[in-house]
């Protein structure tokens, strides 16, 4: 019988601490890209210029945001890294980037992992812009490797 008790006091206290502890979720968000909210254009100090972005969530729990990014044709944004890992969609155009010592040629519809501390940068062919959908672990932030 003590057994018995003693396991309904662990699962009691499992639940409980499960619930007191319970993180936020983020907020529920469906969007069409034609229906957007960009930001106005970037001056070049961090992406190149030109670049728009739009924020669509930000993680309470964690910091890490969500957003598109639309760089101008023939951009090049620098080399750089971030604390946390990033998670990109190549929504429209074409992309060159490079990642670590590899470079890729990316389409509509690519997939990219880019692990906290790896040096990448982005380039854009003169062709037309580049949007992307970024979902960021941790808070945004930019360390560049030449500046």
């Amino acid at each position: 019988m003590t057994m018995i008790r003693l396991l309904f006091l662990y699962i009691f206290l499992f639940i409980f601490l499960g619930c007191a502890t319970k993180k936020n979720p983020p907020d529920l968000r469906a969007i069409n890209l034609k229906d957007v909210q960009w930001g106005e254009p970037g001056d070049g100090s961090i992406a190149p210029a030109g670049t728009r972005t739009a924020l669509q969530s930000t993680n309470p729990n964690t910091g890490g945001v969500s957003y598109y990014a639309r760089f101008p044709a023939g951009g090049f944004f620098d080399e750089h890294w971030h604390t946390h890992d990033e998670y990109v969609v190549l929504i429209s155009g074409e992309v060159t980037i490079k990642l670590g010592t590899e470079v890729f040629d990316l389409e509509p519809g690519a997939f990219i992992v880019i692990p906290g501390g790896m040096p990448h940068y982005w380039d854009i062919p003169e062709t037309g812009d580049a949007i992307i959908l970024v979902k960021r672990d941790g808070p945004p932030d930019f360390h560049f490797v030449d500046r």
